[in-house]
């Protein structure tokens, strides 16, 4: 990981020069939930500006970066940071509250989020990839490897989301996926079963041939709509106060 992240910082260094403000690593690497080869690398790199002639001299390293398994860096300008942070409150919030500055200003610190929105957009971002999971199960249920895969690569998202579901209900949130998975079910009611699960097939402690997909994206998928449901309520609850 330290390897890659060097590697990175210098190709935007040589590629934007005085130009290049932040480099910030933020999401499990910097919450200390980096698993190898199941995790992500989460960047946010912050620009004097974001043009054309930036984003050409951003390709190489964006497509290398991506080739190594790892999301796109996101690239924004200066000036457009603070002006965000309605927009992009669930991807603040995590930086602010969790991240390693690999080069440059701090430029998350102090950093007034505004959470204008925010509810809004858990619950939002979690219906979007409750209905991206439903489509992209609709073509692939009956192979058993896919589906499996499908529910493995999806369970960090929803974790995440997990966690800030929770702190909209209390303020705060655990940061690791096995500590987020049991507070959602302390907190929302969820099974834990197809949680545990499903983390364990990620991590390797269970092999495939130890589950029935079918049976467990039925509960997966379940589980998820309770939480949908508990960040609704927030909701309700907030429109009654």
């Amino acid at each position: 990981m330290e390897k890659r992240l060097n590697q990175l910082v210098d190709k935007l260094k040589q590629a934007h020069g005085a130009g290049l403000v932040s480099v910030i690593l933020y999401g499990s690497a910097a919450a200390g939930d980096y698993q190898g080869a199941i995790s992500d690398l989460n960047i946010f790199c912050v620009l004097q500006r974001v043009g054309v002639e930036e984003l050409r001299k951003s390709e190489k390293i964006v497509n290398w970066w991506r080739e190594l398994g790892n999301p796109s860096p996101l690239l924004m300008a200066r000036d457009e940071v603070p002006k965000s942070t309605d927009c992009f409150p669930i991807e603040f919030h995590d930086m602010q509250e969790r991240r390693r500055v690999l080069h440059g200003e701090d430029i998350v610190a102090g950093l007034e989020i505004v959470d204008r929105y925010y509810r809004a957009r858990v619950e939002y971002e979690l219906r979007a990839k409750l209905l991206r999971l439903r489509q992209k199960a609709a073509g692939i249920l009956s192979d058993r490897a896919a589906v499996l895969l499908l529910m493995e690569e999806s369970i960090s998202t929803f974790c995440v989301l997990g966690r800030h579901a929770l702190r909209l209900r209390d303020g705060a949130a655990p940061w690791t996926k096995r500590e987020i998975a049991a507070a959602l079910v302390e907190n929302f009611g969820l099974a834990a079963a197809p949680l545990d699960t499903l983390l364990d097939l990620r991590e390797g402690k269970l092999k495939p041939r130890q589950v029935d997909p079918s049976s467990l994206f039925e509960a997966y998928l379940r589980e998820i709509t309770v939480l949908v449901d508990a960040v609704d309520r927030i909701a309700s609850k907030e429109a009654e106060e």
